[in-house]
C-alpha cells in the first residue's frame, strides 16, 4: 500500500514537473516574438499618433472633416459629425467618442457614427497588420472606407427616429499650450506602450499554451459552423477568435505567426482579411459605444451582415480567377 502510494506521489510529482517545464518553454517561445512584434507595432504606432496629435493641435483634423461634410449630408449627419469619422480614422475609438462628447449629435446620428467608426478606425496601423497577412493595403483601405459609408447608407435608410441628444454643445477655447499637449500626448502613449507590450507578450504566451496542450481545436470547434456561414475557412477559426476578441492592432501578433508558419494560407487570411476589416473587436468597442448608449444589435448585426457579403464576393473572385478552393 506504501509502495503505490509513493508511486502515486512521485508521478504526480513527475507529472507536475513535466506541465510546468512545458510551460516554461512556453514562455520562452512565445517571447522573442513577442518584443519583435511589439517593437513592429511601436514603429507604426507611435509616429502615427505623435503626428496625428500635431495635427489636431494646429485644427488640420477639422480642416479635412470639412471635405467630408458634403458627403455626410447625403447619408443623413450634419458636418460636425466628420470630425468624429476623421479622428477614427486616424486614430482609435476613444478618440472618436471624445470628440462625439463635445458634439450635440442625436442619438441616431451617433449610431450611424459609431457604426462607420467600428469599421473604418486606426486605418495606418490596422492596414499595415492586414498588408502582412495576404491583403493589399490599399484593398483593405477601399474596402474598410467604402462599407463604413455603404453601412450608413443602410442605417440612414432603416434606423428609426432616436431623437435623443448625446454629447453637449460645449466648445472648448484652445488654451492648451502646445508643450502641455506634449506632455499629455507622452503620457498617453506611455500607457499604449505598456498595453501593447503587456497584452501582446500575454496573447503570444497563450498560443504557445494553447498549442502545446492541444487546446486550440476545443477553443474553436464551436465557432466553426458559424464561421461557414461567413464563408471563412475553418483554419482562420483561432484568428476570428483572437481578432474579435482583442482588435488588429492587439492580435496582430498571433496573425502574423499564424501565417509566417503556413499554419493558415495567405489566400485564406486574405478572405479573414475580407471580414474583420469590417467586424472586429467586437468586446471593447461595442461596449465602450454601448456605454453611450448605441445599441448593441445595431452595431453588430450589420457589419456581420457586410462582412459576411465582402467574405463571399472575394471567395467568388478567387475561385473564379484563381481556382482558388476553400474548405
Amino acid at each position: 500500500m506504501i509502495v503505490k502510494l509513493l508511486a502515486i506521489a512521485i508521478s504526480i510529482k513527475v507529472s507536475v514537473s513535466s506541465f510546468t517545464e512545458r510551460v516554461v518553454d512556453c514562455f520562452k517561445l512565445a517571447s522573442p516574438k513577442a518584443l519583435k512584434t511589439s517593437l513592429w507595432i511601436l514603429k507604426i504606432t507611435i509616429p502615427v499618433s505623435f503626428i496625428v496629435s500635431i495635427l489636431g493641435f494646429y485644427g488640420a483634423l477639422s480642416m479635412v472633416s470639412d471635405f467630408f461634410t458634403p458627403a455626410f449630408k447625403l447619408i443623413g449627419l450634419r458636418g460636425e459629425a466628420a470630425i468624429a469619422f476623421v479622428t477614427g480614422v486616424f486614430l482609435n475609438i476613444y478618440s472618436v467618442i471624445a470628440v462625439l462628447s463635445q458634439l450635440s449629435l442625436t442619438l441616431r446620428e451617433t449610431t450611424i457614427i459609431a457604426v462607420m467608426s467600428l469599421i473604418a478606425h486606426n486605418l495606418i496601423v490596422e492596414t499595415a497588420v492586414q498588408s502582412h497577412t495576404g491583403s493589399k493595403a490599399w484593398h483593405m483601405l477601399a474596402l474598410r472606407i467604402g462599407m463604413a459609408f455603404l453601412a450608413a447608407l443602410l442605417l440612414n435608410l432603416s434606423l428609426p427616429s432616436l431623437e435623443q441628444v448625446l454629447g453637449s454643445d460645449v466648445v472648448q477655447s484652445q488654451t492648451l499650450t502646445l508643450a502641455n499637449h506634449l506632455r499629455g500626448w507622452a503620457y498617453s502613449a506611455f500607457r499604449m506602450i505598456l498595453k501593447i507590450l503587456i497584452l501582446i507578450f500575454l496573447l503570444m504566451v497563450l498560443q504557445e499554451v494553447l498549442r502545446e496542450f492541444n487546446l486550440i481545436k476545443i477553443l474553436t470547434a464551436p465557432v466553426s459552423p458559424f464561421l461557414r456561414l461567413l464563408g471563412l475557412p475553418k483554419s482562420t477559426s483561432f484568428l476570428w477568435i483572437v481578432a474579435n476578441t482583442l482588435g488588429l492592432a492587439y492580435g496582430s501578433a498571433v496573425m502574423l505567426e499564424e501565417v509566417k508558419q503556413g499554419r493558415v494560407k495567405k489566400s485564406e487570411a486574405d478572405l479573414l482579411n475580407y471580414h474583420i476589416a469590417i467586424s472586429h473587436s467586437n468586446l471593447e468597442d461595442l461596449l465602450l459605444f454601448a456605454a453611450i448608449g448605441v445599441s448593441i444589435p445595431w452595431m453588430l448585426g450589420i457589419r456581420l451582415v457586410i462582412a459576411a457579403v465582402a467574405v463571399w464576393a472575394r471567395r467568388w473572385y478567387l475561385t473564379a480567377t484563381r481556382g482558388e478552393v476553400f474548405n
